[in-house]
């Protein structure tokens, strides 16, 4: 039987737990004290209480190994979280830390941002330039066991702490593609360093900025890849293609920042949650650092979160046209709220919604031109027999010089050949710069 001090004892151990907030990857920051008042309204579940303390005390009973108090009450914390949902989770020092460092751009591991889909670790985008990326892991891949341990039935924190470790480690991931066999990679822990923003001239007129993530400093990086592209066009660019394929998410405000330099006006993202200080609304400055040049996104089925924020805002203000295939799908807003003792709770407070009401939650974003990942093969063009050729032929009647075969200039490769969305979006720019200036 359970005494009822051990019950408010355990009441009040679950009652205290909430502190400040603390705004991190995706998330606005209601406050604490707001959600405090409103779980403390119904009067506690105290049946529910006594068998929580009953399975508590059989545990230590009856386990085969002993078990103490602290960390039963640990492993309770994380259940309550993780199945709330699937970016809800309690951060222990390590996850916080690794957390804050993230959003800050640099951070050690494998460079792979990890789901949970039935009860499976699935890879929702691996980072650029990290050994995640570098070893060919790819956005949809399932990860079935690490180091020869199954994950089925791991939780999601679970499975990063076990990813995580010592720089310079080596780690084997099973992974499933696509239903097919299992097969190993083995890859070496290393310090990630993002590069949240990445820009160069496709070619003359045409600009390129691909967003790895969103971080604290994106918005600001963004504003400098445009000024950095204009000045190595040495005039207004004709079109520019942002790529935001295979992008995790991140920071929201860095979402709203990035947004806010390719609209002049109108709503960007707006949030909305059980508590008062969840309600937030975002609306351009009217800072358009792109000139209003042709804009086409890419995204993908690894473009998730706060870059779904951005695909959506620049679709419903007809800014844009996306291309590529459906987005990840979440459209949820996640809050950290620190604990005691370096700890704390990300927890799901909000859903956001695109400028027009849509939220994307477990649907994502539809680009408006669907183009799938390809290969192109370049086919030699023959040689055909020209009228300049011709013996005795007429010259040009303006003069020009003739054009015989062999004379023409050779067909530029395609930029980024191996690339075809990127390749489609270059070809619409170019359309659409064509149709600008009749």
């Amino acid at each position: 039987m359970l005494h009822l001090s051990r019950l408010t004892s355990l009441a009040l151990t679950i009652a205290l737990v909430i502190g400040a907030p603390l705004a991190f990857a995706d998330q606005a920051a209601p406050a604490a004290p707001a959600a405090t008042a409103a779980t403390t309204k119904a009067p506690l579940p105290l049946d529910e209480l006594r068998t929580f303390a009953e399975v508590m005390d059989r545990i230590k009973a009856a386990y085969v190994e002993p078990v103490d108090d602290k960390t039963l009450l640990e492993n309770a914390i994380k259940g309550m979280l993780s199945n709330l949902d699937p970016h809800s989770a309690y951060l222990g020092p390590e996850d916080f830390a690794e957390l804050q460092e993230s959003t800050s751009g640099e951070f050690g591991g494998l460079g792979i941002e990890v789901g949970s889909e039935d009860g499976n670790i699935k890879v929702v985008s691996p980072i650029d330039d990290t050994p995640a990326s570098k070893a060919g892991i790819q956005a949809g891949d399932f990860i079935v066991k690490i180091n020869g341990q199954p994950t089925r039935g791991q939780t999601m924190t679970e499975a990063v702490d076990k990813m995580r470790g010592k720089i310079g480690q080596k780690i084997t991931l099973t992974l499933v593609r696509d239903g097919g066999n299992p097969f190993d990679v083995t890859l070496t822990r290393a310090t990630i360093v993002v590069k949240s923003v990445k820009s160069q001239l496709l070619e003359s007129g045409y600009g390129y900025i691909r967003i790895t993530q969103f971080q604290v400093k994106t918005g600001d990086e963004v504003a400098k890849a445009l000024a950095k592209l204009r000045k190595d066009n040495g005039k207004k660019l004709s079109g520019i293609v942002l790529d935001l394929r295979n992008n995790p998410g991140g920071v929201l405000q860095s979402a709203v920042e990035v947004v806010d330099h390719f609209i002049t006006k109108g709503l960007i993202v707006y949030t909305k949650g059980r508590i008062a200080n969840s309600e937030l609304r975002f609306s351009a400055t009217g800072n358009d650092l792109s000139e209003n040049v042709p804009l086409a996104v890419l995204i993908n089925g690894g473009s998730a979160s706060a870059s779904e924020i951005v695909a959506g805002a620049l679709q419903d203000q007809k800014r844009g046209v996306l291309m590529g295939t459906t987005s990840f799908g979440k459209g949820s807003v996640q809050t950290v709220l620190p604990l005691n003792n370096e700890r704390a709770l990300k927890i799901t407070t909000a859903l956001y919604y695109t400028p027009n009401g849509r939220s994307i939650q477990a649907q994502g974003i539809v680009p408006d031109i669907e183009v799938r990942k390809a290969k192109i093969t370049n086919e030699i063009d023959s040689e055909y027999y020209k009228e300049a050729d011709l013996q005795g032929h007429l010259g040009n009647g303006n003069g020009g010089a003739d054009q015989p075969t062999g004379s023409g200039k050779k067909a530029k490769p395609m930029p980024q050949d191996d690339d075809y969305q990127l390749a489609q979006a270059l070809s619409l720019l170019k359309g659409l710069s064509i149709t600008r200036s009749r």
